[in-house]
């Protein structure tokens, strides 16, 4: 058995290569891709973005406060909406800080993996949030539609205008670790839709003031929601597919099996399974059937360490057989 999740071993790979000339195709399987599929950065924890959370939720929850009083004293539902939809962000942001404190805490005998997984649960709990709440602006936004009231533009245009500058802020502060946490991109995400979305109230405002046209408050409404359901609605698909152990997005599978195939000695492989402990962190377990096993602890080192560096899976399990009876012969299937 080997078993892995240790980052210091990241540069012990390439002497150990030599051992191997006859094998050029695995050499080149654990070469060629070196940081080729930008898979490093799942093994970099959130941790330091406290602060950005803090901020975060402290200038949110302001603005929501903000938009609120504005939103009853303009009769303006675009804010009223755009209050709804901050608040829920605010929400959000703590769920994904409380998962990644959470994830800090050491694994103990009763949950060996840590709470790693409620990163995943905070993700998925803020999408189903988030859809839910865009169904109760949409129908408010058709009922203003048929009963069209008066709205004072200037305090809406503002108002919005503020919003764009914290929420452009606040996203900025996400923006260096959206790329390898599906927690951290969910807050980039809507941080930055949401100043886009300020942006088309200031518009709308501007617009209603020089033409009186009062259907466009709630047209804004309906595409504050269509930008939410969008943005949103792909955050909920990648959580319950991680919610459900589905293999990664970031991870090629069909490439993680060939690499394994192409190990020397190894002649088939079963129970290849790949799931997420976390949204930073990916494991793997695998049977690899060698008629001429031996113990190579080595060998063993080198493709965990592999496996973390192109395909970003940081906690490897493997187990060498001989291809004997009693070990699952009858789920191995041969790779080529």
């Amino acid at each position: 058995m080997a078993h892995s999740h240790d980052h210091s071993q990241s540069h012990q790979s390439g002497a150990c290569d030599h051992d191997h000339h006859d094998h050029d195709d695995y050499r080149e399987q654990a070469h060629g891709s070196h940081g080729g599929h930008g898979h490093h950065g799942h093994n970099h924890g959130p941790v330091s973005h406290n602060k950005a959370f803090a901020i975060g939720v402290v200038l949110n929850l302001g603005f929501v406060v903000a938009e609120i009083f504005y939103g009853l004293a303009a009769n303006s539902l675009s804010l009223l909406a755009d209050a709804g939809h901050n608040f829920s962000d605010v929400v959000g942001l703590l769920l994904s800080w409380a998962a990644i404190w959470l994830t800090g805490k050491r694994a103990s005998k009763l949950r060996t993996y840590g709470f790693g997984r409620t990163t995943i649960m905070a993700s998925l709990i803020n999408a189903v949030v988030l859809l839910i709440s865009v169904g109760g602006i949409a129908w408010e936004a058709i009922l203003r539609f048929r009963h069209p009231e008066t709205v004072a533009g200037d305090t809406v245009m503002w108002v919005a205008a503020m919003g764009i500058a914290i929420n452009a802020g606040t996203a900025v502060l996400f923006m260096a670790g959206s790329k390898g946490d599906l927690n951290i991109r969910g807050a980039f995400l809507h941080m930055a839709s949401d100043a886009v979305v300020s942006l088309g109230v200031v518009v709308a405002a501007f617009v209603m003031g020089l033409t009186g046209w009062l259907w466009l408050d709630p047209v804004v409404s309906l595409g504050i929601v269509a930008v939410i359901a969008v943005g949103t609605w792909g955050l909920f698909q990648e959580s319950l597919n991680l919610a459900l152990d589905a293999v990664p997005a970031s991870v090629d599978r069909e490439g993680v099996e060939r690499y394994l195939a192409a190990v020397p000695g190894v002649t088939a492989i079963h129970d290849l399974h790949i799931w997420p402990l976390s949204t930073t962190s990916i494991a793997l377990t695998a049977h690899l059937v060698n008629p001429n096993a031996v113990v190579d602890d080595t060998l063993l080192r080198r493709i965990c360490t592999h496996l973390q560096e192109r395909f970003g899976i940081d906690h490897a399990t493997l187990q060498i057989e001989k291809g004997d009876a009693d070990c699952g012969l009858a789920e191995i299937h041969s790779v080529h």
